[in-house]
This record gives structure tokens, sequence and C-alpha cells, in this order.
């Protein structure tokens, strides 16, 4: 199974696109290894620098909807390239969600007031998230904070995370 912890980039923005997560002009590539370099090239954030902030990161902590724009797996495929398998917001383009957990990533939705209260808490400071899969939950540290978060979401997307995505899934069950 993927890791789903670790160092967190906060992306404090709503309607984060898939053009922004991975340029369309990239779309033509072949190999998910293709679309490692270009990860978030055209998001314009204030203070944001794509290459440096995102190293060494593996879960993204946003706002709403984030995954909007065109259907296309390449978004979820350049973050998972770029060792990110999940990403915590307020909500996620429907097609987006999905496509990350087809790949075997996780795509946690919390309340606004949550996602409000780890920003200002957790914003700005190096933060680490450990997930407990079987217990649902969320450990968000930072400079000897700790919170414990729950979360939800279907049994059959849990089964997906725990096969590694829809093909690894498929490949058990039929």
């Amino acid at each position: 199974m993927k890791n789903f912890g670790g160092k967190v980039l906060f992306l404090d923005r709503s309607d984060i696109n898939t053009d922004e997560i991975i340029p369309a002009k990239y779309l033509t590539e072949i190999s998910k290894q293709a679309l490692k370099p270009h990860l978030l090239e055209d998001l314009n954030l204030e203070e944001f620098i794509p290459g440096q902030d995102i190293k060494g990161k593996s879960v993204i902590i946003t706002r709403m909807n984030f995954g909007c724009g065109s259907s296309r797996e390449h978004a979820p495929w350049a973050l998972e390239v770029n060792g990110i398998n999940l990403v915590i917001g307020v909500s996620f383009a429907r097609i987006f969600r999905q496509n990350m957990f087809n790949c075997g990533m996780m795509a946690v939705e919390l309340p606004p007031e949550i996602i409000d209260h780890i920003f200002a808490v957790f914003g700005g400071r190096e933060t680490a998230v450990e997930t407990d899969l079987e217990e649902s939950k969320l450990t968000i540290k930072t400079d000897g904070k700790e919170e414990t978060i729950f979360y939800s979401f279907s049994d059959f997307d849990r089964d997906l995370v725990k096969a590694g995505g829809w093909m690894e899934y498929a490949g058990l069950k039929y």
C-alpha cells in the first residue's frame, strides 16, 4: 500500500484546476514520469515556488473544489509521481476525486471550519500528517502541537485505496 502521510504542502486557495495541477501542454506525454517536473508549474499562488515548495512533500492541504476543470487522470498521476498520495480539502471536483481513488490515492473531504482551523494552526509551519486508514483518522503534527481529525469515505473507496487502485481492485475481485 502507498504511503498516505508525510510533510504537508499547504495550498491556500479554492478552485485549483487540473490545468494548474498539470498543464494541458503535457497531456501528450506517454509516461507518468514525464509529468513529474511540471506539477503545479502554472499555479498562481502568492509566494509559491513549484519546484522548491513541492520537494519532499507528500500531502496537500487545500480549500474547495480542488481538481476542477477537465476530467483527466493526468492530474492525479502528476501528484502520484511526485510522491503525493493524499490531498485534504473541503471538496473536490467529482471526476478528479474518483480518479484519485481509482489510482489508489486518497482525497479526504473535511468541513470548511476544520480546514480553516488546520490553516490557522498549522499553515506556514513545517507540518506532517499521519493517516490511519482503518480508524479513518488523520494526525496532524507541528512544533509540539498535535491534533487528530476523523474523516469518512465509502467502503468501496477504502477498498480501492487498500488495493492500490481500480485495476488492482478489479484483479482481486473479478
